[in-house]
């Protein structure tokens, strides 16, 4: 008849009510931010970084990708959460701790603990100096901010002043982050190989350059632990004090 509205269809753009949000109730029940974290720290844990993206990590929780962008705004967002879970996971460890009794032993037990939250998650390392590059201070995570204060305040209350604080502030997160770095690499060429000079593909290298490396590379090989770690912090310490 005319002056009647046609019937409204089921689908129809021009009926159809405000677009349904994508459902954050997966596998592992109703979405948290801190699940969302844990889920993709797993995931790289597994398969690295490149495997990371908002529908694979859907894939994972069984949500739609767009149900993720509530929790991370985007993959760069998602990035800074697991640096974000990395410093979290520092904080656990050391709470379950006995503080040390003086600055520099307390220095000790976070550069320990770091190292052993990045032994934990490898993969994840290369965004702890990726995304400190690309973030600026004030936006970082907070997590990664209470542990920036921790640091100055120990060099703060050992009595050093400004320019001394923010010296060895630079060089622990320096000697931290590089020793780490360096520990992590990898260094075998061919892991099924028995004999040693082959296992690491010294044949490829060539002798009359190489000389020293090839001499060493066995020894840098080998990974220094956090006896490494400790010598070393102590040295850079016993320096850095004695000039500040």
């Amino acid at each position: 008849m005319a002056g009647e509205r046609p019937e409204a269809r089921s689908g129809d753009p021009r009926t159809a009510g405000p677009a349904r949000r994508a459902a954050d109730r997966g596998r592992y029940g109703r979405l948290s931010r801190a699940r969302v974290l844990a889920s993709a720290l797993e995931l790289v844990d597994r398969e690295g970084l490149s495997a990371l993206s908002m529908r694979r990590l859907g894939a994972e929780l069984g949500v739609e990708a767009m149900a993720l962008y509530r929790y991370a705004e985007g993959k760069d967002a998602l990035l800074d959460g697991l640096v974000e879970a990395l410093y979290l996971e520092l904080e656990e460890r050391l709470a379950g701790q006995a503080e040390a009794s003086s600055w520099r032993a307390e220095l000790q037990r976070v550069a320990r603990a770091t190292y052993e939250v990045c032994l934990a998650h490898p993969q994840a390392v290369p965004l702890l100096t990726t995304r400190m590059l690309a973030v600026p201070l004030a936006r970082r995570p907070l997590a990664v901010l209470r542990n920036h204060e921790r640091v100055l305040t120990l060099l703060t209350g050992a009595g050093f002043d400004d320019a001394a604080v923010v010296g060895l502030f630079r060089a622990f997160n320096s000697w931290l982050i590089g020793y780490v770095s360096e520990e992590l690499r990898p260094m075998v060429d061919n892991p099924d190989e028995e004999e040693p000079a082959f296992r690491l593909g010294l044949h490829r290298m060539p002798a009359h350059e190489l000389p020293v490396l090839r001499g060493v590379a066995a020894a840098l090989a080998e990974r220094g632990g956090t006896e490494g770690l400790a010598t070393g912090l102590d040295a850079l310490l016993d320096r850095l004090a004695a000039t500040g």
